[in-house]
């Protein structure tokens, strides 16, 4: 198949996550001169494949099959792409099939490489992402076998082709606060504790809330509330609980223990320095740190090879970035992987009317080449 052949076929495949539509079967044959090992895990299908040429360096590339559902507002079919005006419209074109058939392109035809090139690619990074990536490289450590270095392909361009490289990404720690008051009357307040007055004098000092100043490459963690919630459907009964849920995208420079310090100091004795004469506040507190942030040395040998790369095909200087969201690429550096992520622009991720333009695509291939051919 040519590219766009084998970029129309992808997408032609509904895949919505934990599902790969059969795409992983497919790819294992589109690659048949590599080495296919099968990693299924409770309805979760991985495949990791692999070519030893000699011995050296073991280059890994990755990403993920699976894409978020349509969701309304589609102007044609999102999984019949539809060519104008030089881009691809459907479901996956950027996140991340784009990426995938640039990985598929630029490492069919390898002939020679100094050591092994590999492919791990998943169904389950939309979704929960616990049976994915992460159980292949657990496997992969378990036979002495991680890559050297890891490139992510998922769409990471802001504006223009070629202006940005993601050389690491910040934590995902998300909490939940519930405050124990008392339920009582509107007319006789003092007989009750209302739980949304409590919260009403510690919100200043808890939305947005900066835990670091930020660095040259991480933007300040912060907490972001997303949801505060009493139950109450009637406007002469306060309530007696209130659930505050938040997130906090924070950097290396802040760990889930400083968040709880925090979050207990001005729940507990900062309440009561603030508000004298009021009882200490009945809560619990939850976190769950879901992504750990991570950082890859700007100095590396992979950053410097991709670097190089993209400038070669864009003629754009790329920016080395640690912003956005979390990705797969974090189970990389958890296992000491070397990893960065480079793919298409990502202005239409997870959208209607999602859209790749075809130059964007042939140029990530040419990139991806350049890469394999610089080691």
């Amino acid at each position: 198949m040519d590219d766009k052949e084998l970029f129309f076929a992808l997408l032609n495949t509904p895949s919505i996550t934990p599902n790969d539509g059969g795409l992983l079967a497919f790819i294992e044959d589109y690659l048949s001169g590599f080495t296919a090992k099968r990693v299924d895990v409770d309805g979760v299908k991985n495949l990791f494949l692999y070519k030893k040429f000699s011995e050296g360096i073991h280059l890994c590339f990755a990403g993920h099959v699976d894409v978020v559902p349509a969701g309304e507002g589609w102007k044609s079919d999102p999984f019949e792409p539809v060519e104008k005006d030089g881009f691809v419209y459907a479901r996956g074109a950027q996140d991340m099939k784009s990426g995938i058939c640039a990985i598929l392109q630029a490492c069919r035809n390898v002939t020679h490489f100094n050591g092994t090139l590999s492919v791990l690619l998943t169904s389950d990074e939309e979704g929960e992402a616990k049976n994915g990536t992460l159980k292949v490289l657990e496997l992969l450590k378990s036979e002495n076998f991680l890559p050297d270095f890891a490139v992510v392909a998922e769409p990471t361009c802001e504006r223009n082709f070629g202006d940005t490289i993601k050389i690491g990404r910040r934590g995902s720690i998300n909490g939940t606060v519930e405050l124990i008051g008392e339920q009582g009357h509107v007319a006789y307040p003092q007989n009750a504790k209302n739980p949304i007055h409590q919260i009403a004098a510690i919100l200043p000092k808890f939305a947005e809330h900066a835990f670091d100043g930020g660095d040259s490459v991480f933007e300040p963690s912060r907490l972001i509330v997303t949801s505060i919630r009493a139950g109450n459907d009637v406007t002469n009964v306060t309530p007696k609980t209130l659930k505050i849920m938040f997130n906090v995208r924070n950097s290396p420079l802040t760990k889930i223990e400083n968040v709880e310090r925090y979050i207990r100091s001005i729940f507990g004795l900062l309440y009561l320095v603030n508000n004298p004469g009021k009882e200490q506040l009945n809560y619990n507190l939850e976190l769950k740190e879901s992504a750990k942030p991570f950082l890859t040395d700007k100095s590396s040998i992979l950053i410097a090879h991709l670097s190089r790369a993209v400038e070669e095909i864009t003629g754009a200087v790329p920016e080395l970035s640690a912003a956005g969201g979390t990705s797969d690429a974090r189970f990389f550096a958890e296992f000491g992987v070397n990893v960065a992520e480079f793919g298409v622009l990502h202005d239409s991720v997870h959208a209607a009317n999602e859209r790749c333009h075809l130059s964007h695509l042939y140029g990530l291939i040419k990139v991806f080449k350049t890469l394999i051919a610089k080691f």
